[in-house]
Order: C-alpha cells, then structure tokens, then sequence
C-alpha cells in the first residue's frame, strides 16, 4: 500500500483492460492533434527553438502516468510557464543562444527537484499563500502580456520585454518596419482560429454532422490552420516575401542527458523555479481537483506535487523546459473520455511520432500562425471580470487583485506575483490583527447570545459579555486588551464581564499575557472576568496557569449558564424584588 501510494500506476494498472486501452487511445489522439501546434507555440513563447516545445511533451506526460493521480490532467508546456521561463532565463542569457537553452533545461531541473521535495515533506500547503484572487489577477495580467507579445509576430516585428511598458515601447519603436505579407498571414490565422473556437461547432451542425465529431474538427482545427499556411508559404514563397518561417528543424528526438548545474546560474534561477513551481502546482491542482470531482474521483495534492516534479525532472533530461498541468488540453483530455493516466503516455508516443516524421515539413511554418495560436489559447486567460467581483464582495481582495494585475503589467511575473501574494499576506495579517469581537446578548426565549447590533436581545446592567471571533495570538492579543479596557470604561457600573470564547481556537503565550493584564486591570476595578464555552485544547493550555488560578470569575460551559451563575449569586445577595429588575431588552442597533 505504501508503493502504490507513491506509485499510482500500481493501483490503477491492476483495473486495466480494453475498455480502458480504448477510451485512452481516443483520448490521446485527440490531444495528441491539438498539442502540437500548442507545443511549437509555447516553445517560442519562452524564446525557446520551437521543437523544444515538442521536446517538452513527450517525457513529462510518461513520468506523470506513473507518478500522478489525476486520470485527465494533461501535462505539458503551458502558456503562463513558458512566459515565466522566458522571464527567468533572460536575465542569464541571450535568447538564441546554447546557454540560453542550458539554462532553461536546468530551470526544468530546479523545478522537479522542489516539487518533489514539497511532495515527499507534504508541503503542498505552501501553495495556499496564493489566493484565487491573487491567482486571477496574476493570469490575466499575463495572458495579457503573452497576448501583446505576439503582436510582434503577427505584425512581422521584433519585440522585447516581458511586462507591458516595454512591450508597447518596443511594438512604437519597431512599427515602421511592418510586413504586410506577415501581417496578412497572421490575421488570417488569427480569423479563422476564432472562427474555428466559437462557431465552427455550430456550422457543421447546420449540416447535419454528429456532435462527436464536430468536436474531434474543433480540436484538430489548429492543426488545419497549421497546413493552410503552411501550403500558403510554400506556393506563394513568402519567405522571399519577408515573412519569418520556423526554418529547419532537427528531425528526432534528442539524446537524454542530465542538466548542467552551474552553481552561479542556480543561484540565478531558485527563486523564479520555486515561483514557477508554487503557480504551476496550484495551476495543476486546481484543474485536477475540478475535473476529479466530476467523476468522484480524489486527487492527493502531495502525489500531485511529487508527480510534477518527476514530469518537470523528465523534461530536463529530454531537453525540454519546465511544465505543469494545461486548463485546455486537460478538459479536452477530459472531453475525448480519457480513463486513466496512460492516455497521457499515449499522448507522448504520438508527440514522439510527430517529432519524427513531421519536423522536416515545419520548415516552411510561419512564426504568424503560431503566434496567433497563442493569442487565441490565452483569450481565456483574462478575466477582468474579476476586478468587479472582488470590489463587490470585498475591496481588501480587490486591493489584492489590482496590485496583482497591475504589478505584473508594469513590472513583471515575478515582481506581480511578488506584490500580490505580499499583498494577501498584509491583508490577511491586518484581518487577523483586529478580530471580530461583538457584545452579545440573549435572544427572548432562547439560550442563544447574538451581537446587539443585529438582533433585538436581552441584556443584563452590569453584565458585559463580549463574543471574540479569533483565534487570539501575538497580533491580536493587545486589541483585544484595547477593546476590553474601552468597553469597561464606557460602562462603570460593571461587576462582571465575560468573554465568550466559542470561535477561539488557540491562545498563544503573547495573547495569555494579554489575558493576565485584563484581569489585573479589571480585579483593580473591582469587576470579575469570566469565560465560557472554551474549547477543550484551548482548555487543556490554562490549566495550571496563574491565569486561570487567579481568575475572580469562573469558566462556564456556555454563555447562558455563564449568565444563570452570575444571577444567581446576585440574587443571594439581593432581595428577590430587586433581582427582577434586572433584565432589560435593547433593541438593535
């Protein structure tokens, strides 16, 4: 049981059969068509060769059937990735260049090696710093740099930068050298792969064609693109006509090899590899978890995280660069009726077989196509929506959200992601820094307390009770002190306050000394402190501390016991006719 839960293909090896076999092999063709247009795209994304992108596909998907857990994830070069990749290894190569490609293999290297590592000492919980709001705005920033970027392809221009300022200085600069052969090729491309996403579905069923294989065409229809213009550039010489073509590629596979760790170029690239790492795992995750779900199936995060280590250790020894799980070929994985992980390894045979027999015939491609293939894949991306929502349902997330998108507008991935997360982490340490606390009183005919700014509830003079809604640590302990010492002030006729402490999951030292100071404030004034509903582990801390031994008041079960002691010493101490008087109703606030 240990093997298999490191090794998943032992588990569901065992239940393979030709039901299965046959689901997969559909699955992978599909896949197989629409990766590799995508592949050769990313490839450039990153200022790679575009076979590298090839290159990427084959070794990860065989070492992710072994080691992941989800059956319909598709691993490979995705469009964020690659864009962070051409990031990080620009700043220690030229691009074109044979360390260029080094480095890039050894940022793939660095990337499985942390992966695996969070994997084996279960930190997945280290990608939660990221919030979806973070998240968002991080991708949709870059799908909006990727997007920029391949202007200069469609256009036939150079283009530099990897954040917008420089992208559109570098766009203003460059315009003039416009080719208009480029810029025919590209917008056709670019028509027609929009065309073929959002209505070709619709046309072929006008014609009576099955919906099955309406979406086999949708699929293949960049691949369709691919040989169009392809056919264009070789019958029309477009290269004679300035337009920028793949050239030859190197038809094979290459020779496995391990990385070369040059300690400078590491120092370099850990900090974008363990960023790359964070957003390509909560990436993956999050599409593996949603397409899980569909089919009740569960996805272990910290198999996930070991699965794309060994996926992104496959790559750099088959000299491609880092990947992660793809939202779009993994639905379409999804779609086609993948059953297992194996439809992944089939995919990475018929990428191999592409590699193969179809390099030599990419010569003539136009680098147009492929970037409009990549403004078309990352359409999806951007989601401005995002800012609305976030202003409607919190500004602290929008703040978040803003600083995000913005950040990595201007100054980059890293540098976004960076203030983003900088951003949650301030955001959240400020939420935690003053907890909810609400004075509380009991609703008519009901042993329940409610805050009294929401429910018209009964009090009691001289009773204070005050519901804290945190947990109390260090950062929050002296507002707590604050609010308690406010309160006591604003109501001098008090003998007795009571904290509810029914959502305070653990007190730390910092917050029992704040708790120490409120009793030694509130004992010089004569009023007692109590507790109640406090939980067992919180519990088992105060005892035996002088906190507790010293306590004027007492720990009571609940609230409404809390309030039935404290009358009822009142009223041995009281006449009865007095006693009665003490409960009045306060409307809400």
């Amino acid at each position: 049981m240990k093997l298999k839960t490191y090794l998943p293909i032992l588990d569901w090896g065992r239940r393979y059969n030709r039901q299965t076999l046959t689901s997969d092999l559909i699955a992978a063709l599909i896949v197989t068509i629409m990766l590799i247009p995508q592949s050769l795209a990313y490839a450039l994304l990153a200022g790679l060769p575009p076979e590298v992108g090839l290159y990427a596909s084959v070794l990860p998907l065989v070492a992710y059937a072994i080691f992941g857990t989800s059956s319909a994830l598709a691993v490979g070069p995705v469009a964020v990735v690659s864009l962070m990749t051409a990031a990080a290894v620009g700043r220690v190569a030229a691009q074109g260049s044979a360390d260029y490609a080094s480095a890039a293999v050894l940022l793939a290297a660095l990337s499985g090696l942390m992966l695996l590592g969070m994997g084996l000492f279960r930190l997945g919980f280290v990608a939660n710093f990221l919030s979806h709001p973070v998240i968002s705005g991080f991708i949709t920033a870059s799908g909006l740099i990727i997007a920029t970027s391949q202007l200069g392809g469609i256009l036939g221009i150079k283009t530099e930068g990897h954040a917008m300022p420089e992208l559109l200085g570098s766009i203003w600069a460059h315009i003039g050298q416009l080719n208009v052969y480029t810029l025919a090729v590209g917008l056709v491309s670019l028509g027609l792969l929009l065309w073929i996403r959002y209505d070709l579905k619709n046309w072929l069923a006008r014609f009576g064609i099955s919906k099955g294989v309406a979406t086999i065409v949708v699929r293949a229809g960049p691949v369709l693109v691919v040989f169009l213009t392809m056919a264009w550039s070789a019958l029309f010489d477009l290269k004679g006509k300035g337009v920028a073509l793949v050239g030859d590629v190197p038809q094979g596979l290459p020779m496995l090899s391990l990385p070369s760790f040059n300690l400078d170029t590491i120092q370099a690239l850990a900090v974008p590899a363990l960023i790359i790492s964070i957003v390509g795992f909560v990436e993956s995750i999050s599409v593996a978890q949603t397409l899980a779900a569909k089919r009740r199936e569960r996805i272990s995060p910290d198999q996930e995280l070991i699965g794309l280590g060994a996926s992104n250790i496959a790559a750099a020894i088959g000299g491609g660069y880092p990947v992660t799980g793809g939202f779009a070929r993994s639905v379409v994985n999804f779609d086609a009726g993948a059953a297992t992980p194996a439809a992944g390894a089939f995919t990475a045979i018929g990428i191999a077989l592409a590699t193969l027999l179809l390099t030599p015939f990419l010569a003539v491609l136009p680098k147009a196509t492929l970037a409009a293939t990549i403004v078309v894949a990352v359409l999806t991306l951007v989601d401005f929506a995002i800012l609305k929502r976030a202003w409607t349902y919190s500004r602290a997330d929008f703040i978040a959200v803003a600083l995000t998108l913005l950040g990595t507008l201007i100054f980059g991935v890293e540098t976004g992601i960076a203030l983003g997360v900088g951003a949650s982490i301030l955001i959240f340490l400020y939420r935690s820094s003053r907890p909810h606390a609400a004075i509380v009183g009991q609703v008519p005919g009901t042993e329940h307390f409610r805050n009294i700014k929401r429910h018209q509830v009964q009090t009691t003079p001289g009773v204070l009770s005050i519901r804290i809604d945190e947990s109390l640590y260090f950062a929050n302990a002296r507002y707590l002190e604050d609010l308690v010492t406010d309160r006591v002030a604003q109501n001098p006729g008090l003998s007795d306050v009571v904290l509810m402490c029914s959502a305070v999951n653990a007190i730390d030292m910092s917050a029992l000394e704040s708790l120490e100071a409120i009793r030694h404030h509130l004992d010089d004034m004569g009023v007692r402190l109590h507790l109640s509903e406090v939980k067992g582990p919180v519990m088992d801390r105060l005892v035996g501390t002088e906190f507790l031994e010293h306590l004027a008041g007492r720990v009571h079960l609940s609230q409404h016991q809390a309030m039935q002691a404290i009358l009822a010493e009142r009223t041995q101490t009281r006449a009865p006719c007095d006693a009665d008087q003490d409960v009045s109703v306060r409307a809400a606030q």
